[in-house]
């Protein structure tokens, strides 16, 4: 009989040449098992994904009481269903009222994907403009968003009428003008290694599209829901975007997307035409009702109010001569080496002494730490150690 590490090889659609090949078997708060019963301490939250930690308590009560009353019923949008209607208006209550409307799918591409549609068929244009170093998914279209061409240039040609600025750049705001329908951007910068910009930029950029009738269009699919200390990442910023996506965090481990935006500009969808964008299973009852409470565990155990220290924290025992930087928003990181060939031995040995970690698609010299919410001071100060020594076993 092939063990499951024979059959991920040989029937597994593979992403790399050299996965990580780590077979969990169980996952609870900070910590994975392996097969072999050893414990990891994920310093990276499957990517974004547990911000409450593994099988939190609470969104594993919600999915088993949703799973007595029913899976999927409908596609989206046509039969009432509690979880999408209660999420829906939770997540609502956290925004400002100019975001009242919430489209529900299943993944952070699928939700950039309803965004690009939704700019274009409100404004009537069709150039939009993001970041160079952006990342915004993985399908046509949100690739073609991306902003790196060593990640996209084989699956040339993408979509048209898509132009690139420099984050944080104020004069290449210039290039937004009335044929732009919206600009797409990272409210914080992930793959590009943790780069955010200062609030004049954002008040530039939101005062350029008030004047060419641009749409903001927000990605915080890696950093919403808490990870940079506040439950958006544009309160930080004292800005409001015409539309808004998340995923990743908002699920608790259950996979689900949304983009959020007026009444008006999403009744556009409605007509001309009729079904404007539809989807199968966006909006599972499942994945909802984990993310409400997801969305309520945050809220209700003050996730928010120690992110601050514990990022502190982490630089306080991040310091070590081959650590060229350290940089951050809350607890999204990234500790720069000098280089890939520098870091990926050091990533290695940090797994090998039980500590999760990797870097980042356009910055590779970079460390990604980005732990659950609920990791305690101790755990910082324990993957510090481990961080530090591994650096000490690979360098020194």
């Amino acid at each position: 009989m092939l063990s499951n590490r024979q059959l991920f090889l040989n029937h597994l659609a593979q992403t790399s040449d050299a996965p990580l090949m780590l077979e969990m078997v169980s996952a609870e708060g900070v910590y994975m098992t392996d097969i072999d019963g050893k414990k990891y301490l994920d310093l990276i939250s499957g990517i974004g994904v547990s911000n409450v930690g593994h099988r939190h308590p609470n969104v594993v009560k919600a999915i088993k009481e949703q799973v007595d009353k029913h899976l999927h019923v409908m596609v989206y949008g046509e039969f009432v269903q509690s979880p999408q209607v209660r999420l829906a208006e939770a997540l609502i209550k956290t925004l400002p009222n100019t975001l009242d409307s919430v489209y529900l799918v299943n993944s952070g591409s699928e939700a950039i994907e309803g965004a690009m549609k939704l700019a274009k068929r409100y404004t009537g244009r069709s150039n939009l403009i993001a970041c160079k170093d952006a990342y915004h998914g993985s399908s046509h279209g949100a690739l073609s968003l991306t902003g790196s061409e060593d990640f996209k240039q084989n699956y040339r040609p993408l979509l048209p009428g898509i132009s690139h600025i420099h984050f944080g750049d104020a004069e290449s705001l210039s290039l937004i003008d009335d044929e732009t329908a919206a600009i797409v951007i990272e409210t914080v910068q992930g793959e590009a290694g943790v780069r955010h910009a200062d609030s004049s930029y954002w008040k530039a950029l939101r005062e350029k599209c008030d004047e060419t009738g641009a749409l903001l269009i927000l990605d915080e699919i890696q950093c919403g829901f808490g990870r940079t200390g506040k439950l958006w990442a544009f309160e930080h910023y004292d800005i409001k975007p015409d539309v808004l996506v998340s995923a990743k965090g908002m699920g608790g481990g259950m996979p689900i997307g949304c983009f959020i935006s007026s009444k008006e500009i999403m009744g556009v969808f409605t007509n001309n035409p009729v079904l404007g964008h539809i989807s199968t299973f966006g909006g599972h009852p499942v994945s909802s009702a984990a993310s409400l409470a997801t969305l309520k565990t945050i809220q209700k155990e003050n996730l928010l109010q120690d992110v601050a220290n514990k990022e502190k924290i982490f630089h306080d025992h991040l310091k070590h001569p081959r650590i060229k930087a350290v940089r951050s928003k809350g607890l999204m990181m990234a500790v720069e080496f000098e280089s890939y060939d520098v870091l990926k031995p050091i990533i290695d040995r940090a797994i090998e002494l039980g500590v999760v970690t990797d870097w980042f698609l356009f910055n590779d010299r970079s460390m990604r730490i980005a732990p659950p919410l609920i990791i305690t001071e101790e755990e910082i100060k324990k993957a510090c150690e481990i961080i530090l020594q591994a650096i000490h076993d690979v360098v020194e």
